[in-house]
C-alpha cells in the first residue's frame, strides 16, 4: 500500500506487552544483526515514549522520530517495516490531515525462542559469524547444577495461603509477542498428494508443523518436490513429523548443495508470484527468465567465471535485498547493468542510488526493472547529444530492446546472450 508519509503525520504508541531490560538486551545481542541499527534505535526510541505513560503514550509527530534518529522520513520508514516484518511491530493508520498512525509494541523472542527459530537462528549465524554466534550461545546458555544428594522443601502454595472470597480480578497486560506472517512457501496440496498413502499420519501436519515448512522453504529455498523427498525422512513410525529430524535434513540438504555453506536471504530466486507469466519463447523472455530462476549469488558467482565473489560485493548483495529490500531478480537486472554500463565494476554508490531509485518506484519484477533501465538510458542518450560525446561505444546490457531487436548481432553481443541463457541452467 503507497501512503504519503510526511513529518507532520501524528503516531502514538500502544504497549501491548511488558517490556524488560532482558529484552532490551535481547533486542541488540540477538535482533540488532539482523535488522540493523537503525531499525533497533527506532524499537528503542518507542519503547521510550512510552516510559513516561506505559501503555499509552502520549502523541508524537514523525518529525520527532526524525530529530531523535537524525534519519530522513525514507529511512525511519524502511526501519519501521523492518519492525513489523520480524514481528515487533503492528502498525495502524486513520487516514486524516494529517494521517494518524498507531504503533502496537511487541516484545521480542527470549533467548530460548530465538535460537530455536530457525530462520533468525540461521541468519544471526551468517550475520555474524561462528565464532560470535557460539559466544552469544553461551552467555545465554543455563547453567546446569548437580542436585542429586539435596532433597526438595519448597513449601507448596495451599501451605502458606488460604483463599478469600472477595473478587479482584482483571485484565492485566502480560508478555506478548507476535507470529512471523508469511504465504506458503510450498503447495501443500501437492505436497500431501505427493507422498504415499498410509506413510504419514493425517493429523501430522498441523499449524506449528506447517509453520516450520514453511519457514524453511524459505529460508534454504527449497521447493514442494524436495520437500516431499526430505519430508519422508522425518516421519516416525507412527507417521508423525519429527520437527528436530526435519530442521537437520533441511539443512544437510541445503549445505551438501551448497559446498557447507549455511543461507543468508543473497541465496533466494525470485518469488513465484513476482515472476512473469509461463510461454514467453521470445530472447527477452528467456533472460528474463533467468533473472528470476537465478540467486543473485549464483548470478554474481557467473560474473566471476566460477570463482567466490568477494566479501565487499556479497555485502553489497545482502544491502539490495536486505537493507533495500529489493527482489531477487530485480537486483539480478541491477548488477547486470550495471557491470555493463560500469565497464565491469560494482561502483557501490553508483548501484546504491539507483537501487534507493527503483525501491521509490515500487519495482518488483525483471521486466520492471529492465524497462526502467532502458528508460534511464535513453534520458542519459539524449543529455550526451547536447556536447561532443557519442554513446555508440558504451557497452550495454544485450537485453537491452534496441539490442536485443537487431536482427545482426556483433559477436561479443551473441556470447553474452549465450552466457545468460545458458550459464545458468
Amino acid at each position: 500500500m503507497d501512503i504519503s508519509f510526511l513529518p507532520a503525520d501524528k503516531y502514538m504508541v500502544i504497549n501491548k506487552t511488558t517490556l524488560t531490560e532482558l529484552d532490551r538486551k535481547n533486542i541488540v545481542n540477538l535482533y540488532e544483526p539482523i535488522i540493523g541499527s537503525l531499525a533497533v534505535s527506532l524499537y528503542l526510541t518507542l519503547w521510550r515514549d512510552l516510559d513516561r505513560f506505559n501503555i499509552v503514550s502520549m502523541e508524537y509527530t514523525h518529525h520527532h522520530l526524525m530529530t531523535i534518529l537524525k534519519a530522513s522520513l525514507e529511512d525511519i520508514k524502511k526501519a519501521r517495516v523492518t519492525l513489523e516484518g520480524i514481528g515487533l511491530l503492528r502498525t495502524y493508520l486513520e487516514k486524516k490531515e494529517p494521517n494518524n498512525y498507531v504503533y502496537e509494541l511487541y516484545s521480542p523472542l527470549n533467548a530460548k525462542e530465538f535460537f530455536a527459530n530457525p530462520i533468525f537462528s540461521v541468519v544471526l549465524y551468517n550475520n555474524i559469524g561462528s565464532y560470535e554466534y557460539e559466544l552469544l550461545k553461551k552467555e545465554y546458555q543455563v547453567m546446569k547444577f548437580d542436585l542429586k544428594n539435596f532433597e526438595e522443601i519448597t513449601a507448596s502454595f495451599d501451605e502458606v495461603y488460604t483463599s478469600s472470597s472477595d473478587d479482584f480480578t482483571f485484565e492485566a497486560v502480560g508478555r506478548s509477542t507476535l507470529p512471523l506472517t508469511m504465504q506458503d512457501q510450498v503447495d501443500f496440496d501437492l505436497l500431501l498428494s505427493s507422498l504415499p498413502k498410509g506413510i504419514m499420519s493425517e493429523r501430522a501436519i498441523n499449524k506449528k508443523v506447517k509453520d516450520l515448512i514453511n519457514q524453511l522453504a524459505l529460508i534454504y529455498n527449497i521447493d514442494t518436490l524436495k520437500m516431499v523427498e526430505i519430508l519422508r525422512l522425518t516421519l516416525n513410525d507412527k507417521g508423525y513429523i519429527d520437527k528436530d529430524t526435519l530442521r537437520k535434513e533441511t539443512r544437510k540438504y541445503y549445505q551438501y548443495n551448497k559446498d557447507g555453506r549455511l543461507p543468508t536471504l543473497i541465496y533466494r530466486t525470485q518469488p513465484t508470484y513476482l515472476k512473469n507469466p509461463k510461454g514467453d519463447t521470445s530472447k527477452k523472455g528467456k533472460i528474463i527468465e533467468v533473472f528470476e530462476n537465478t540467486s543473485p549469488y549464483d548470478f554474481l558467482v557467473s560474473k566471476y567465471k566460477g570463482s567466490t565473489p568477494t566479501n565487499r560485493d556479497l555485502k553489497l548483495l545482502e544491502t539490495l535485498l536486505i537493507d533495500v529490500g529489493l527482489t531477487p531478480a530485480v537486483t539480478n537486472v541491477l548488477i547486470d547493468y550495471v557491470l555493463k554500463k560500469n565497464n565491469n565494476k560494482l561502483n557501490t554508490a553508483f548501484i546504491e542510488t539507483i537501487a534507493g531509485q527503483w525501491k521509490r518506484l515500487g519495482i518488483k519484477t525483471a521486466l520492471e526493472a529492465m524497462e526502467t533501465a532502458e528508460k534511464e538510458h535513453k534520458k542519459y542518450t539524449k543529455k550526451l547529444k547536447t556536447v561532443k560525446q557519442s554513446s555508440n561505444n558504451e557497452t550495454m546490457p544485450v537485453w537491452f530492446n534496441e539490442t536485443i531487436t537487431k536482427e545482426e548481432m556483433t559477436k561479443e553481443e551473441e556470447e553474452d546472450l549465450k552466457n545468460i541463457l545458458e550459464k545458468y541452467r
